[in-house]
């Protein structure tokens, strides 16, 4: 059976600390600990998170969803990573990929992606 996980990353300001979050069936798991970094890093951090998340659990059968349209045309191959840093991500992200049965990533809007709304709650305006 598949299994869904929801990734999302950020840092405030933008470059600055990364902050991550993954929703694997209803529990939130935090990280805080990745450095400073762009949005771009940070999403990808959450990513390759994700894939942590789902091997530690002994996932097989996944489906990552995130809101970065970067992340996942990346991943799925179908846009040039354009730097050293983003290729570098990509890279880590398809080595941990190699260690399932299937994974997918898919583009989901930000109001549906719970990874999202974890990380908004941390940030209450």
């Amino acid at each position: 059976m598949r299994t869904k996980l929801f990734f999302d990353g950020g840092c405030r300001p933008n470059p600055g600390p990364i902050e991550c979050a993954v929703v694997l069936k209803g529990v939130t798991y935090y990280r805080h600990d990745h450095g400073d970094g762009t949005n771009s890093d940070a999403e990808w951090m959450a990513a390759i998170q994700a894939l942590e998340v789902a091997a530690q659990y002994g996932e097989r059968d996944i489906v990552l969803l995130g809101d970065s349209t970067l992340v996942v045309t990346q991943a799925n191959g179908t846009a040039r990573c354009r730097t050293i840093t983003l290729e570098a991500h990509r890279s880590k992200f398809a080595e941990l990929a190699r260690g399932f049965e299937a994974v997918r990533i898919r583009h989901i809007g930000r109001a549906q992606n719970l990874a999202g709304i974890a990380l908004a709650r941390l940030h209450p305006r």
